[in-house]
């Protein structure tokens, strides 16, 4: 008799803990539970708030697609195509890759739907996560997660101007501070060969032996990332480079002397930085990128310019573009504690054979847009009352068989102790 009791107890043990082995997280992936993920809510709404005014609507694309769509618009000779992508070939043998930016997937979207033929500008935002193969830091995980806009259609310079403004105004909006606005000019396809070609020269006559092992291979496949670099020796040995902006032709220069007017009349403080070149290959004329002096050496918060020639790249028409994306997790680590908005009520069960009246009493609660919990179990008035405070609840309706008797609920109030009773069918009126 005792030896079954001893089996049975350990079998139960056995149960509860559960026999496999546990199976953990990936590395550089995350779970999100609030009110970690109370902040992201809160910035994709009012992500969509402040897009909304703009005229800017949401598309949603898949997180898989082929892979040639990144390699044909990042660039195969970036870091993010070289060494970054999460690429597997599916049952098919076709190669697919976990999206690592969302530009090239709206971009494809745009083609597919024929949405140039449909509306001359296409203003457009996502929000979701995105895969890189990166060290995992703070700020930036494998799985990181973005906000992304893109406005297809208009070359004018006005609307590089409309989309930063957006932008910081969104920032704003979040109640960020501490913010710098970075531009520059990559000037054009037209352009910028001679600049390259320039540039060129003058990495040759360093010495490139002293350059980090990325920048020496940059060189060679794509010299405008070596002014990116961000190892100080390499920034050192290239202080005096030429600048792109000062190689700019007449309609580049023109174009970023409109938008650095617009942003005056804005009153937008910005810096002219000539080194900042983004690291994905599409972008020119206008780039920008917007740095925290809040959290640390990964300060970078948002970025983006104008991709003319991206869409004709992946086989579409030739419509000009302009957009940004937002490290989200960059952006939570600026944001201050959110204020948790109070329940209105707890429904404290204290009888079983009060449990149906209490579930349907939370209902007709809720209908009215009230906001609480109810307990399922039957449990004793103290360690009711001791959920009820956890959840922060503002009254606490207590439903026994007393109550349930008499057709009544008591009604406490959870910051004077105050308390009465009052019929079940007039609760609704006093909470």
């Amino acid at each position: 008799m005792s030896t079954n009791n001893s089996d049975k107890t350990a079998a139960d043990k056995a149960t509860q803990k559960g026999t496999g082995d546990k199976v953990g997280t990936i590395k550089g992936f995350a779970d999100m539970f609030s009110p970690d993920s109370d902040v992201f809510t809160f910035m994709e709404n009012t992500a969509r708030e402040v897009f909304g005014r703009y005229g800017y609507t949401e598309l949603r694309t898949p997180l898989l697609e082929r892979t040639e769509l990144f390699c044909r618009s990042i660039g195969t000779e970036t870091d993010v195509v070289q060494k970054e992508m999460y690429t597997f070939p599916d049952r098919k043998g076709r190669s697919l890759t976990l999206r690592p930016e969302a530009t090239a997937g709206v971009m494809r979207a745009f083609i597919d739907a024929g949405r140039h033929a449909q509306e001359p500008v296409s203003k457009l935002f996502t929000t979701g996560p995105m895969f890189r193969y990166e060290r995992p830091q703070k700020g930036r995980m494998r799985q990181f997660h973005q906000i992304n806009c893109e406005c297809l259609g208009p070359q004018e310079p006005q609307a590089d101007a409309e989309l930063v403004l957006m932008l910081m105004t969104f920032l704003g909006q979040l109640g960020l501070t501490d913010l710098s606005l970075q531009v520059n000019s990559l000037g054009c396809r037209e352009c910028r060969p001679v600049y390259r070609a320039t540039l060129r020269d003058f990495l040759d006559s360093i010495d490139r032996e002293a350059l980090c092992e990325d920048c020496r291979r940059r060189i060679d496949t794509n010299p405008l990332r070596v002014l990116d670099c961000k190892v100080p020796t390499c920034r050192e040995l290239t202080a005096d480079a030429p600048r792109i902006i000062d190689h700019n032709c007449p309609e580049c220069r023109s174009h970023f002397d409109t938008v650095l007017r617009l942003f005056d009349a804005a009153r937008l403080p910005y810096v002219l930085t000539p080194r900042l070149v983004r690291g994905l290959d599409y972008y020119n004329r206008t780039t920008f990128e917007v740095v925290s002096g809040s959290i640390g050496a990964q300060s970078s918060v948002a970025g983006g310019g104008r991709y003319d020639g991206l869409v004709a790249q992946l086989g579409g028409p030739d419509v000009p573009g302009v957009g940004f994306a937002c490290g989200m997790e960059r952006l939570a680590l600026m944001l201050p504690a959110l204020e948790k908005k109070r329940p209105d009520f707890y429904i404290a069960v204290l009888d079983p054979a009060a449990s149906d009246a209490a579930m349907l009493l939370a209902q007709d609660l809720r209908a009215v847009g009230r906001v609480g919990e109810v307990s399922f179990a039957a449990r004793s008035i103290k360690s009711q009352m001791r959920q009820a405070g956890r959840t922060g609840a503002r009254v606490a309706l207590l439903l026994g068989g007393d109550e349930l008797a008499s057709g009544t609920v008591v009604i406490k109030d959870m910051d004077s102790g105050e308390q009465r009773s009052v019929p079940q069918g007039e609760a609704v009126s006093h909470v």
